[in-house]
């Protein structure tokens, strides 16, 4: 498990299905910026956001190997349960890497509530010989949404067994003093963690991107991510934080 001596680094981005901000799709910008600007962190975890088409059935949009040639990680969607159809690389656009060090104990896809499909991935893995839970989403731009989906998944966790849980991805809460969707009433979840401003990728106004720890977990640090790779690549910048484990 991760500590202060080993604190652990955790990325998400949401690709805008790799369209920069000039209009054009373009994997190749994603992947270059990935390489020079996430694998430089050596990050432990990486969410990706907006990854796969929105088309039905889904088609993958990234050289997904390079990404994980470059960064070390790996695809936690091998298994045909974790992916949305056959092309496609995750599910509802949801991609999820990790350090092959993290050895998944249990993994399943949440399909969340609403109108538009939206996912939340889940692993649980042993980590430096201590559990761990990494929940990877993208939440709905409705409130009332954001609230559906957040209780499902807290009751997809009544019947897991207790861990310390990071919950990370595209959570749509713009308002800086928070959103009823993140709030333990709502929810039972106790998730904590600083804001960055992610969106838009030329002058970040609101933290749509959100890294979150609960219990025994802290986020020490969140900083968007910025380079001229990044604002060329998304709609969005990148969100990296550092994570410990609290004492005992």
């Amino acid at each position: 498990m991760t500590d202060r001596r080993h604190p652990m680094t955790c990325v998400t981005w949401n690709l805008h299905r790799t369209v920069g901000r000039d209009g054009r799709a373009d994997p190749g910008r994603i992947t270059g910026a990935i390489a020079s600007d996430i694998a430089a962190l050596q990050p432990q975890i990486l969410a990706l956001q907006e990854a796969d088409s929105d088309d039905v059935p889904p088609r993958a949009l990234l050289d997904l190997d390079a990404v994980c040639r470059a960064t070390g990680l790996r695809s936690q969607h091998a298994d045909p349960d974790m992916r949305c159809g056959g092309t496609a690389h995750g599910c509802r656009g949801n991609i999820l890497l990790l350090d092959p060090e993290m050895a998944p104990t249990s993994q399943f896809v949440l399909r969340l509530p609403g109108r538009y499909h939206r996912a939340a991935v889940v692993t649980e893995v042993l980590y430096r010989g201590a559990p761990m839970r990494i929940i990877a989403c993208h939440l709905a731009l409705l409130q009332v949404l954001r609230v559906a989906q957040m209780r499902a998944i807290a009751r997809a966790l009544v019947p897991r067994p207790a861990m310390p849980t990071v919950l990370l991805g595209d959570l749509n809460e713009w308002r800086p003093w928070g959103g009823l969707a993140l709030h333990p009433r709502a929810t039972s979840l106790p998730l904590t963690g600083p804001r960055a401003r992610t969106f838009p990728v030329q002058a970040p106004l609101v933290a749509l991107d959100r890294v979150l720890t609960c219990p025994a977990l802290r986020v020490d640090r969140a900083v968007a991510l910025d380079s001229p790779k990044i604002r060329a690549a998304s709609d969005h910048r990148p969100l990296m934080a550092q994570i410990t484990r609290l004492a005992a």
